[in-house]
């Protein structure tokens, strides 16, 4: 193997190469507790009379469980993930019947049918749509019996939420950056890989032009009011994840360049240390232990959608690896308010899921 090569292979494997049975084990245990744990439950519901009196398994019949209905689906999506790459650890049967328990044909089309009601059209928007089209992805190809069922079991409700993307998308003038659940960056990742999975190539489109849209000029983005004390995504970090994907290497070196001009001389240091959490017992003061795993992958991603040679490359790794030792100290802390969600961000940086290859060409 060449240097160059060996350089490139080290640059786009950033973590571990697999995870220890150890972890799959812990991580799917958190999801697996919570799968059909519907009680505390935070619904998001719009009552419109009192035929809405209805639980969360009613409302909600595939993801009823983990608090709420996003958490419950990328509960749902770890576990797949965890399956498809561990098809032979000890909790692959276990993993195995409880999907097949949630991702029926009749819960999933119940799960499509909801968004039909006026008032629930944005529910999760865009948050949970962004997963469940990660969880659609991820089933896309998997060669598995039950694998290939789910896929099909869940395409009623990925083409309803395709349909109010591409419906929301043209309508939004403005890009939402914040640091929980609503911001588009994050979002429009996960469409993106999305798309490129299922080769839907007209909302590939549609996300490249409002990422252009949006973002490309945008500069001088001041790091220092980051974090907020509830967030679990940095704003900026993940709008460079983004455009990553987007531009080909040398245009988002000369983007990021502009928009984060700390990166290149480590002046932007909120961004590259690690954050504490005061409190695991508290569901908002808890999301900083997301952040950290958050920014591990949106480091990590940033670092690989630049030219092999960038000097910035290094620090971001390290910074990466820094966040992500400090993340995984909170995902097992014994306390429900971090255990429903943060084995997700976990998994999602651990088996490198949000891809390191920038959409060139774009």
């Amino acid at each position: 193997m060449k240097a160059d090569d060996r350089h490139e292979t080290d640059r786009r494997r950033p973590f571990q190469k697999m995870l220890t049975d150890e972890q799959v084990a812990a991580f799917a245990n958190l999801a697996l507790a919570g799968l059909d744990k519907q009680y505390p439950n935070k619904p998001q519901h719009v009552m419109t009379g009192p035929e809405s009196k209805l639980s969360p398994r009613e409302l909600h019949p595939a993801f009823f469980g983990c608090f709420d209905w996003h958490s419950s689906v990328h509960g749902h999506w770890m576990l797949v993930r965890l399956l498809k790459l561990h098809p032979n650890h000890a909790k692959a049967s276990e993993i195995r019947k409880r999907l097949d328990a949630h991702l029926t044909r009749e819960s999933l089309q119940r799960e499509a049918d909801y968004f039909n009601v006026r008032e629930n059209t944005s529910f999760e928007r865009m948050y949970g749509w962004a997963w469940c089209l990660r969880l659609a992805g991820e089933l896309q190809g998997w060669d598995d019996a039950d694998g290939r069922r789910w896929r099909e079991n869940i395409r009623p409700l990925e083409k309803k939420i395709v349909e109010l993307t591409t419906a929301y998308l043209p309508k939004l003038s403005f890009p939402i950056r914040t640091g929980v659940h609503p911001d588009t960056a994050f979002a429009f990742s996960q469409l993106l890989d999305y798309a490129e999975t299922v080769g839907d190539t007209a909302l590939a489109d549609l996300v490249v032009e409002r990422s252009r849209h949006y973002f490309l000029d945008d500069s001088m983005y001041n790091e220092a009011y980051e974090p907020s004390g509830e967030d679990f995504f940095s704003p900026a970090l993940n709008e460079a994840d983004l455009m990553r994907r987007v531009l080909p290497p040398e245009e988002f070196a000369k983007w990021l360049d502009r928009f984060l001009p700390g990166l290149r001389d480590g002046s932007a240091k909120r961004l590259l240390t690690p954050v504490d959490v005061s409190d695991v017992t508290d569901p908002r003061l808890v999301h900083l232990a997301g952040l950290d795993l958050s920014r591990a992958w949106t480091l990590e991603g940033v670092a690989t959608g630049l030219p092999k040679n960038d000097p910035r490359i290094g620090r971001l790794k390290t910074a990466a690896a820094h966040h992500l030792e400090k993340g995984l100290a909170y995902v097992t802390s014994g306390h429900y308010e971090g255990e429903h969600w943060l084995a997700t961000f976990a998994a999602y940086v651990l088996t490198e899921a949000g891809g390191y290859n920038a959409i060139s060409g774009r």
